[in-house]
Parts: structure tokens; C-alpha cells; sequence
């Protein structure tokens, strides 16, 4: 049995419609690993869980150690794909309360996250909560010279030199850029840090199981090893053409089937909070990746049964441009049995005996069959259990089905020309010289 599956009996997409979409699988699969399609120059990803610098990784697993030993925190900086990765992995996997926990039963550095927004209070309530602890950073950009992470990199090497001093700081501050070129770059040979690789031909939403991504996930205590065994099996898995066979392919098409049907807005729903991150990069994911030329499914997402109170009903009855795609964890991390109260005010004796995950399944079943009568489509993404082996090969299935159904809708799914526009006016507004 495989350690991923996928289900779309609750899809309303019918075998025939899948049969009459194969012919532009195999042209889509053909561009991607032939290198003809648009955006080529940034498919490094495709082959990197067997073809990736294993020297540098051998870096990584030796710095986390060192960041681990001397450091009670960790502080990550950069935006989108530079750290939604990391942070997805580091929730996914890790104790709900990771860094609320002891440093005894923690086992590691907290980790915190900065330079993926602007705000003030954000930077100031971080420099409070770390006063007087022992910290290393990690700045990561491909140029060095995005807005939000530049800010926050100024700020808190500032604070990293004043704490240590100049010479002890190089060695708390691990860079992350191009291996040639760019500000980063350039200070970090300056001035002696470490330094890791974003490659030049993978881009940031895909760069998860790079050093970019592999570096604070070890530094947080996982195993990247078997993410990358994960994502090596999913590379073999996925790679397979034949869309009977292949479930990364089969949502690609699904996808797509929807979208020409109307259904403009795809909502990725989970059961277990702390899969929120990994929800924020899928959205990255797709978003940047889909959404251009006037074309893309707008990725949207949910945490059940948080959000059936309060976006249920318009899922439930509201328009039905809408599909959903469930990820559905079959074996929890920890389970719990539900006690007999005495009492029985709550009216809840009859699920004694039972666990919180059994609770949680019929409450899925239960949403599945009510937004199906509905007409909302469901597609069902079924994850044996959510460990490094399986968060790396299921990293690999959403990457792999990304760039399938993005050359499907006929855009380059690795370029994001829109981003700029924002940073061009945002610089305008700020008076810097040359906008």
C-alpha cells in the first residue's frame, strides 16, 4: 500500500473526462522533464532528491548540530518561499507548542520567524521575547536586497554584533543566497559567515528541500534524511507516465477538469492545526506558480472543524465555483480515549470509550458527505501518517502536480512576473533613487 494515495470518487469527475485529458498529461509531462516548456531554466527541482550537492548537505546536518549545541534560539529570516517551506515542515512535525516547551523536553532552540512582513511591533516584540539568550540567525535571499528581509537582516545583525561582538557574531549568522553573486553574497565573503546555496535553477516556491528549506528544519531536531528518502521515492513515484497510476498527475488533471467547469477557487483543507503552514506554502505554491496571463484556480484554504463555523454555511450553500482537496492524516501523532463523566451534563457519555481522532474522522466523513450533497467536489488526499518520510514525498507530489497543471492551463509555471509590481511602487513611494 502506497504511503500516499488519492481519492476522487467524491469529485463528480467521471473516468472519460480523465481518459480525454491524458494526451495533454503526456505533453505537459514531456515538456517538464524534456526541458522544452516555458520556464525550463528552473526545473533544478525535478531531479534534486537524487542529484543534490551532497557535500553542502553534509554542511547543513554539521551546522545545525553546532546551532543546536550553542544557541536557545534560532531565528529565521526571509519571505515566501524562503521560509513558508521550512516553517510548514518545522509545525508539521514538531510538538504542537514547540517553542513553549522546556529546553529539556524541546531538545533544541526555539525558532522564530522574521523578515516575511513589516511590521514593527512584530520585530520589537521578537527582540523582547529573545533578551538575553543566546541566538544564531539565518538569513535567506537569492539577491539580498528584497525589502522585508533586508530590514529585518539589518536589524538583527546589528543586534547579533552588539550582544557578541564583531568576531564571535560571523559565527552565529549563516547565510543562505546565490552561490556567486548578489549583496548577500558579497558581505558574506566580507565578512567570514557561512554560507548555503539557493541554485540558480530552482526557484524560491520549490526550493523547500534545498538548503533553504533543510537548514532550519534541522536545526529544529528532524530528520532530514528521511524527508529527502521521502522525496526521492515521490521523485520515482510521480515520475511515472501513465495517469492511471500516477496520483501527483490524476489531481493535476482533476484540477483542471474543475476549473474548466467553473470552479474557480480550490480550498485546501486539513483536520490537524498544525498543517496551517503547510497550507500557507501550497498556496504559495500554486498561486505564484498558476495565477497569471488572466488565468488560475485561486488556492484558498481552511482548518476543520475550526472553519465549519464560520465558513461552513458559505461552503455549504453559497456559490459553487468552489472545490475542496482534504488532507487527510490516517494515523494521528498521539491519540487520546474520551472518559465516562458521571454526571453526563454535556450529553457526551455515548462517545466513551472512543478517541479524539475517531471523533475527528466522522466529523471529516461527516463534512464529506454534507458538502458532496451540496455539489461542492471533493478530492481526498489520504496520508498514511504524517512523519519526514512521508511530509517529503507528499513536498515532491504537490510540486510535481504544480508544474503539470500549470503548463495545462498553457502559463509558465515557474516565473512570477506580478510580484515586481508591488515593489516597484512601494519603492516609488519611498523615494529610492532610480524609481
Amino acid at each position: 500500500m502506497r504511503s500516499i494515495s488519492l481519492d476522487y470518487t467524491h469529485s463528480f469527475i467521471e473516468d472519460y473526462e480523465l481518459e480525454n485529458i491524458k494526451e495533454y498529461i503526456n505533453i505537459a509531462h514531456n515538456m517538464l522533464h524534456n526541458e522544452k516548456g516555458p520556464g525550463s531554466e528552473y526545473t533544478g527541482w525535478v531531479n534534486y532528491p537524487k542529484e543534490f550537492d551532497i557535500d553542502e548537505y553534509e554542511r547543513v546536518k554539521l551546522a545545525s548540530e553546532k546551532i543546536r549545541k550553542n544557541s536557545e534560539v534560532f531565528i529565521v529570516i526571509g519571505i515566501g518561499g524562503s521560509y513558508l517551506g521550512a516553517r510548514a515542515c518545522i509545525e508539521a512535525l514538531n510538538h504542537n507548542f514547540y517553542n513553549m516547551l522546556t529546553s529539556e523536553k524541546r531538545n533544541g532552540p526555539e525558532i522564530y520567524f522574521v523578515g516575511n512582513n513589516v511590521s514593527s511591533s512584530y520585530i520589537l516584540e521578537l527582540l523582547e521575547l529573545i533578551d538575553g539568550k543566546d541566538i544564531s540567525i539565518n538569513t535567506i535571499s537569492k539577491s539580498g536586497t528584497t525589502t522585508e528581509p533586508a530590514i529585518a537582516f539589518r536589524i538583527f545583525k546589528e543586534y547579533i554584533e552588539e550582544k557578541y561582538g564583531k568576531e564571535e557574531a560571523k559565527n552565529r549568522i549563516y547565510i543562505t543566497t546565490d552561490s556567486k553573486k548578489g549583496a548577500l553574497k558579497e558581505l558574506a565573503s566580507k565578512e567570514g559567515y557561512e554560507t548555503f546555496t539557493v541554485p540558480d535553477d530552482i526557484g524560491g516556491r520549490y526550493s523547500i528541500l534545498t538548503s533553504v528549506g533543510l537548514l532550519p528544519i534541522a536545526v529544529s531536531g528532524l530528520n532530514i534524511d528521511e524527508i529527502m528518502n521521502g522525496a526521492k521515492d515521490g521523485m520515482e513515484e510521480y515520475g511515472v507516465l501513465d495517469l492511471d497510476k500516477n496520483y501527483s498527475y490524476q489531481y493535476a488533471a482533476i484540477r483542471n477538469v474543475l476549473y474548466r467547469k467553473g470552479k474557480e477557487i480550490e480550498m485546501l483543507t486539513s483536520y490537524e492545526p498544525s498543517l496551517f503552514y503547510l497550507q500557507e506554502w501550497w498556496k504559495q505554491l500554486f498561486g505564484e506558480s498558476e495565477g497569471k496571463d488572466l488565468k488560475g484556480i485561486y488556492p484558498s484554504s481552511a482548518s476543520f472543524t475550526t472553519d465549519l463555523h464560520s465558513l461552513g454555511q458559505l461552503i455549504q450553500d453559497g456559490r459553487r465555483n468552489i472545490f475542496e482537496t482534504v488532507i487527510n492524516i490516517e494515523e494521528p501523532k498521539v491519540d487520546m480515549i474520551l472518559k465516562e463523566d458521571k454526571e453526563n451534563l454535556d450529553g457526551l457519555n455515548f462517545l466513551s470509550g472512543k478517541t479524539i481522532d475517531f471523533v475527528n474522522k466522522k466529523a471529516f466523513e461527516g463534512t464529506l458527505m454534507a458538502h458532496t450533497s451540496g455539489g461542492v467536489p471533493n478530492i481526498i488526499l489520504n496520508i498514511e501518517k504524517m512523519n519526514e518520510y512521508n511530509f517529503g514525498k507528499l513536498i515532491y507530489f504537490f510540486e510535481k502536480s504544480c508544474a503539470i497543471s500549470g503548463y495545462l492551463l498553457g502559463v509558465n509555471p515557474f516565473n512570477q512576473p506580478g510580484v515586481e509590481e508591488y515593489k516597484k511602487n512601494m519603492f516609488r513611494l519611498l523615494g529610492k533613487p532610480g524609481y
